[in-house]
């Protein structure tokens, strides 16, 4: 980057973790082992864009290999620094977790986050495992749950959280409470602090993926068959926005092994 590393590379990878670089169901990664394995050769750095916490992101960015790259946590709430250890400090969870106890009892009722739930809920909900759900329970930007109101309750809700400065956004899994910043929010930051701009390729599959797959020179929607299909993008029609046929990992490997053949000339 400008500062700390001069040499830009010619793409960047933003990308969703849940449903996308990682099986829906397994978490699993290992379908897109050769795609990041080729990333490592070409030195594309992988930005890991995800609802997870600074935490579980630490651990799985150095297991992949991309603990030189920053990562977006929570939604774009926050950024983990590349090479970075992230901080002890819920300043701003305990903000958002008072704004949220500050909407009315009849709404706030509805709404179940994880600061509500133990461990082994968390782990129950998520699908992880003890381990894996105490890191994820470590928040510090966002409140994610389920909402079990009706449509109308949810749009007074959200109305009465937007009177306290919090927006939702839903992903693949959960309603999400934050301050506001988006994915997109941290691509464009991640991309200016290079002196010369690369060649930007996001990857998601859940409505809160839809901007930053959008601001992206190149975007990708995954297939999940667990959940409802995006609405159409207007990048779909110029070849900007792609879909996967095959869902997860498999998707997105397929996915970035193309766009590196077509930008670096390498075969597959």
């Amino acid at each position: 980057m400008s500062s700390d590393n001069p040499i830009t590379p010619a793409l960047i990878v933003f990308s969703d973790l849940d449903g996308t670089l990682l099986d829906h169901d397994t978490y699993d990664w290992s379908a897109a082992i050769p795609a990041l394995e080729r990333m490592k050769t070409l030195g594309v750095p992988l930005v890991l864009a995800s609802s997870k916490t600074a935490f579980e992101l630490y651990e799985l960015r150095a297991t992949m290999g991309f603990a030189d790259a920053p990562a977006i946590v929570e939604n774009g709430a926050g950024l983990l620094p590349a090479d970075g250890k992230p901080r002890e400090d819920a300043k701003v969870y305990n903000a958002l977790l008072s704004a949220l106890a500050d909407v009315p009892s009849a709404l706030r009722k509805h709404f179940r986050g994880f600061s509500e739930w133990t461990t082994s809920q968390v782990a129950r909900e998520t699908g992880l495992s003890q381990a894996e759900a105490v890191l994820a329970a470590k928040r510090q930007f966002s409140e994610p749950g389920h909402w079990i109101g009706s449509e109308d309750q949810l749009s007074d809700f959200l109305a009465a959280l937007a009177e306290r400065g919090v927006v939702a956004r839903r992903g693949g899994r959960f309603l999400t409470l934050s301050f506001g910043a988006t994915k997109a929010d941290r691509v464009a930051e991640i991309t200016r602090s290079y002196d010369l701009k690369p060649v930007t390729m996001a990857l998601g599959d859940a409505p809160n993926d839809v901007e930053m797959i959008a601001a992206a020179d190149f975007g990708v929607i995954v297939a999940n068959p667990h959940g409802a299909p995006l609405p159409a993008m207007a990048g779909e029609a110029t070849g900007q926005i792609t879909r996967t046929t095959d869902a997860g990992p498999v998707g997105w490997n397929k996915s970035v092994l193309a766009r590196m053949e077509q930008i670096y000339g390498v075969k597959r």
